[in-house]
């Protein structure tokens, strides 16, 4: 008999957690009468029963919590703050799965992370790098680090707080929103809702972007482009990276 890999022994029972698999479990061991695969059904669709009957805001699954995350209304550094009552699934049947595949840590991390993100924000909230830091019990640079890696990966853009409301670094988010309008010729405002910012976000990207490449094109160095526009200097580095990756190969 071959012997099952270390990673799907440590996970396999882990699944038990979930509801399908307790369903399963009685119907074959506590009935007798079953099979899994028929078993597997009959779970699926007692699921679904239930599901349609009980209205999902009103119960928490297995794996899930609530989070009072920010109202995506309004900001982090508002005096008048409010806040948003969101249901996250922190584990999932799908995250034991990568562990039973003996996916990286940080892998099944990225996961979770962008999958909680987009939770908070379908029910009106938003999650910072803190919130997710302390859900996760990561500090916020490794959060960060993953955060951003999945975008790059996915070529998307999380609505975690910093963009949503223009708050902290967005450094690989202007890289995306430029990408997005200049080389894959999207108008500003589908490429506000595929990236989750303002319309005036990402036209003062567009706009900046467009400034330092008329200066770059016409060889000033990086003294004059930052007096000329008043643009800090290190996000004209920015930019003229984003031109040197991305126009030139145009």
């Amino acid at each position: 008999m071959i012997r099952k890999p270390a990673s799907q022994r440590k996970y396999r029972a882990a699944h038990d957690r979930f509801l399908k698999p307790q369903i399963i479990n009685f119907l074959v061991h506590e009935l007798r009468y079953l099979g899994p695969v028929t078993a597997a059904n009959v779970a699926d669709e007692l699921i679904r029963i239930f599901e349609d009957n009980v209205p999902q805001k009103d119960r928490l699954k297995h794996g899930q919590m609530l989070w009072n995350a920010l109202d995506k209304n309004t900001r982090a550094d508002s005096k008048k703050r409010k806040y948003k009552t969101v249901v996250l699934s922190v584990v999932t049947d799908q995250d034991i799965a990568l562990w039973e595949q003996n996916k990286s840590v940080s892998v099944i991390r990225k996961q979770v992370i962008a999958r909680i993100i987009k939770e908070a924000y379908q029910q009106g909230g938003i999650l910072s790098t803190r919130d997710v830091g302390l859900i996760l019990s990561s500090c916020d640079t490794t959060i960060s680090r993953n955060r951003i890696a999945f975008e790059k990966e996915n070529q998307i853009v999380l609505p975690h707080t910093g963009v949503i409301h223009d708050m902290g670094s967005t450094i690989s988010h202007k890289d995306i929103i430029v990408y997005k309008h200049i080389v894959e010729k999207k108008p500003a405002n589908i490429v506000a809702l595929e990236t989750n910012h303002s319309q005036r976000a990402v036209d003062h990207y567009i706009g900046d972007f467009n400034r330092v490449k008329t200066l770059i094109e016409d060889n000033k160095n990086l003294e004059f482009i930052h007096l000329a526009t008043k643009i800090a200097k290190p996000v004209i580095n920015q930019y003229q990276t984003i031109y040197y990756k991305y126009v030139r190969e145009c």
